[in-house]
């Protein structure tokens, strides 16, 4: 049976691996657990069967279900329409029992360092496993071995604390640091991939338990913190620079190979590899969900000067072209603006509204027209980046409140100089807080809540459709800023008007019949039908879904499948999906 197992998974690693150049594809017949885990080419081949784990599309997709990018369909979480499983629902262990199979089995060859590096691959990607499944089940039972068919004993065993579980996660992530090749790889594992995830296992815990009171949190955030740190101070990366502050992050997205000066850990996609996704067809189509930013996001860039727009008197009744201008450079570099071309075209376009239910036309990772068709994009998808390290160390030390302004320099005002933004100040921040960041997130009290906020909103602008605002509003406990109006760009009513500031009609919004002689180029859009507008003029992406609720008490987690706890009846399902 292990024998069968073996070749399965080798035949896995074969169809699935990252590229050819990975395998070595010796002879499946002579495969026998005898003689397997001998050679470096052996644990290579089983260990790049993990790198199945990693995230595809939902990279860019995933900030749907906290309403950060708003398609045609809200999601489950939006709705509040989550119900429990019967099997299924993430509630999946085939993984983790390959890589415990791996670690009991790795050490049988004489090749120390294949064997110390792959061993540190298995750690990072069992570290991996663990986090997911915190994340979306809370606390679970932990196993770091196979489980025998007929061992009653584990296969029906309670959870684990969540602090046991966190404080294994991070026992794995240290061993592999130690282990792990320091070799710049885009998209295989190294040591730079586990100081980042380590960064990220940190913080989310660290803040989770503060934010639920839970004590000890402070550990959490000074693992954060030493591996940002280590990042930050001793490795390859930095913030990625052409000599054009104007147009590095549009570019970090939109190459079809990964930037290698900040990307840590990619997934490759690559059209000879017959490997791809979809991300030109579904932000440039009609009939693909027509993702949206929303207005609220939009409401937070900053002036270019620094300055709040959100101080700006009627901010929300501001059109479309005044609305954009002057703003952080990362605003046009992630929705269409005036000026906007496609990657290698000269035509200026403005936002095609039949593609975005919100009028605020998504641009990040969209490459040239030829790849519009469904499943033809190639450009690769970070699963770690250095601005997320810049991000994670600043808020950890503002978290703990010994965040200094040399700290917010190295890393927050790292980012805002890529798009020659102003410096953020601490003291400045602290005196005066942003009330409409207040608003959004009323958790955020003390002496330190201006800067808290700051790094809030620079992390949504910074990490926007790179699957993170869920996982945020979830650690910060900050669950009814979904349940929040859901809102577009503002329309004064029926009339023609100009979205590229050249003179030209590029919409027209009209009621009743439709124009007659109608212009090719020129869009049409039916208020009441097409488009809804708000009491104050804002698009209305979501009209039926205006009354949401989130329950404080239940949605924060996920509920375990039936079948689960009829198998393990020292399972308790979690709270409020009883």
């Amino acid at each position: 049976m292990k024998n069968i197992k073996i070749i399965f998974i080798l035949l896995i690693a074969v169809l699935t691996g990252c590229s050819d150049d990975l395998l070595n594809k010796e002879p499946l017949s002579e495969v026998t657990e005898d003689n397997f885990f001998t050679k470096a080419s052996d644990l290579q081949l089983y260990t790049n069967g993990f790198y199945r784990m990693l995230p595809s599309t939902s990279i860019y997709n995933g900030d749907a279900r906290a309403g950060n990018i708003l398609e045609t369909t809200l999601s489950e979480e939006m709705r509040s329409a989550r119900t429990i499983p019967t099997t299924g629902g993430g509630w999946d262990w085939g993984y983790l029992r390959d890589i415990n199979y791996f670690l009991e089995n790795y050490q049988r060859g004489d090749d120390a360092a294949a064997i110390a590096h792959y061993g540190g691959v298995a750690r990072f990607f069992r570290a991996y496993f663990y986090f997911n499944k915190l994340q979306r089940f809370g606390a679970v039972p932990y196993y770091d071995y196979t489980i025998n068919p007929d061992d009653q004993e584990s296969l029906q065993k309670p959870r684990d604390s969540r602090q046991f579980i966190v404080d294994k996660i991070l026992a794995d992530l240290t061993i592999a640091i130690e282990d792990l090749n320091e070799d710049q790889q885009l998209y295989t594992v190294t040591k730079y991939a586990a100081l980042a995830l380590k960064s990220r296992v940190g913080l989310y815990e660290g803040t989770y338990e503060k934010y639920r009171g839970i004590s000890g949190y402070e550990t959490y955030l000074e693992a954060s913190i030493d591996a940002s740190k280590e990042l930050m101070n001793n490795s390859p990366y930095g913030v990625f620079s052409s000599g054009n502050p104007n147009s590095d992050y549009l570019n970090l997205f939109n190459s079809h190979d990964a930037v290698g000066a900040e990307v840590i850990l990619a997934r490759e996609f690559n059209t000879a590899l017959d490997v791809d996704h979809n991300v030109n067809y579904y932000t440039t189509t009609s009939s693909y969900g027509r993702p949206g930013m929303p207005k609220d996001l939009v409401n937070t860039y900053l002036n270019a000067d620094g300055s709040r727009f959100t101080d700006l008197p009627d901010y929300n009744q501001i059109f479309f072209t005044e609305e954009v201008a002057n703003r952080d450079p990362r605003l046009s570099q992630t929705i269409r603006t005036p000026g906007y071309t496609r990657k290698g075209q000269a035509q200026e376009l403005p936002p095609n509204l039949g593609a975005t239910v919100t009028g605020y036309q998504i641009i990040k990772y969209v490459t040239e027209p030829q790849y519009d068709t469904n499943d033809q994009s190639i450009t690769d998808l970070p699963i770690f980046r250095f601005g997320e390290i810049l991000l994670n160390f600043a808020e950890a030390k503002a978290e703990l409140g010994t965040a200094t302004q040399t700290d917010i320099d190295n890393s927050i005002n790292v980012l805002r100089d890529r798009v020659a933004m102003p410096h953020l100040v601490i003291e400045a921040a602290n005196n005066d807080p942003d009330p409409y960041m207040q608003n959004q997130y009323p958790q955020v009290k003390g002496n330190n809540a201006g800067l808290l906020l700051e790094i809030r909103r620079e992390r949504r602008i910074e990490l926007y459709m790179e699957n993170f605002f869920w996982d945020d509003i979830v650690r910060w406990k900050a669950g009814q800023f979904i349940t929040r109006p859901l809102r577009g760009l503002y329309v004064p009513g029926p009339g023609e008007y100009d979205f590229e500031g050249d003179g030209d009609t590029d919409v027209v919004f009209y009621e009743g019949d439709a124009p007659g002689n109608q212009v090719e180029g020129i869009q049409y859009l039916k208020l009441g039908s097409d488009v809804y507008l708000s009491d104050n003029n804002l698009i209305d992406p979501q009209p039926n879904f205006n009354n949401r609720s989130f329950n404080e008490n239940k949605d924060y987690l996920y509920p375990i499948p039936r079948i689960e706890l009829q198998l393990n009846p020292n399972l308790e399902q979690n709270p409020g999906w009883e």
